[in-house]
């Protein structure tokens, strides 16, 4: 009796033994797996943190070398206003062209592009009318907007910036403003910005701002050019098309001779346009504006993807000038081989 009371007393020692092993085992493996976690936690996040530095660098160094193509091309600017007009200039000296023409500088290995676009040749919102909206609802037209949308964004604009609260056919003014989730009254005054566009009736960003398919409206429309009329030596491409009279080949053309010398006189672009100028003469002029748009954009040695700043200028002399728009970054360029 004592013999089998001995044995059963050590089989249980033994379980005791057996299950303390296999609980500390179990603990070990725990504590292990935990260890493991923590040490890949710490491991991701160091190399995240690296990662996020090294982006920071590269960002930083792009928005820098983006900045020297600003100052570059407020520099070619004041270079221009003394050389445009010479007959003979030393190579390499010759004014750069204001039509968005894209100029690229290197800094080391690294590079920035520019280019320097005259705020007359584009469609400016403070003098638009009723007379000339046609040319902003061609060229929504043109880049794919329904007729009958261009006609409310016209009219809207015309609206939003007109004294008085009476809207036009297809415009709106306060009464419609008032009725949305977030009312707003309508300005009734000057546009400050090209973005205040977003509160008038009809413009969504897309529209604005384009897309990966389509171009959009910002870069052709102006809040602070002074001349009379749209400048045909820097009016891009798509402000061109869409002057009344004008059509893609004629647009294509002036563009094209506007390369090798500028238009001097509304003469000098009847020479290309033919009868179709008096369609846009009351539109149109030669005169250049102190008023400039620099896009600069700031890529490492091998990347393409860059880092965009846009600034608007007003040269006020040949050595002094004001900023009165700036944005950073600006959106993505792409760097062209």
């Amino acid at each position: 009796m004592n013999i089998r009371h001995k044995s059963i007393k050590r089989g249980r020692i033994f379980g005791m033994i057996t299950s303390n092993r296999g609980v500390a085992l179990l603990m070990v493996l725990w504590i292990m797996t935990v260890l493991m976690v923590i040490v890949l936690s710490f491991s991701f996040m160091t190399r995240t943190d690296a990662r996020s530095t090294l982006f920071f660098k590269e960002g930083t160094e792009k928005g820098f070398l983006a900045e020297a193509g600003i100052q570059r091309g407020i520099m070619e600017i004041m270079h221009r206003g003394l050389y445009k007009n010479k007959q003979a200039v030393m190579e390499g000296s010759e004014a750069i062209k204001v039509d968005g023409t894209i100029y690229t500088g290197q800094l080391g290995n690294d590079y920035y592009t520019f280019d320097v676009v005259d705020e007359s040749g584009k469609i400016n919102l403070n003098a638009l009318t009723d007379g000339s909206g046609v040319i902003i609802n061609n060229l929504l037209v043109n880049l794919g907007v329904k007729k009958e949308d261009a006609d409310t964004i016209v009219d809207s604009i015309l609206d939003w910036k007109d004294a008085d609260e009476f809207h036009r056919l297809h415009g709106a003014e306060s009464d419609y403003y008032m009725s949305l989730p977030n009312p707003y009254k309508s300005k009734n005054a000057r546009l400050d910005a090209v973005e205040e566009l977003l509160m008038v009736k009809g413009i969504t960003p897309e529209i604005l701002y384009g897309s990966n398919e389509k171009a959009g409206l910002f870069d052709l429309l102006t809040v602070y050019a002074r001349t009379g009329g749209i400048n045909v030596n820097a009016a891009p491409k798509e402000v061109l098309a869409a002057l009344p009279g004008m059509t893609p080949e004629l647009a294509n053309k002036v563009s094209s001779l506007r390369e090798s010398a500028e238009m001097k006189t509304l003469e000098d672009l009847g020479s290309i346009v033919g009868m179709s100028l008096p369609l846009m003469s009351p539109y149109v002029g030669v005169s250049e504006s102190n008023t400039y748009t620099i896009k600069a954009t700031g890529y490492k040695k091998n990347e393409k993807q860059g880092f965009t700043i846009m600034a608007t200028v007003v040269i006020e002399s040949n050595s002094k000038y004001r900023c009165v728009y700036y944005k950073s970054p600006a959106g993505a360029r792409q760097r062209q081989e």
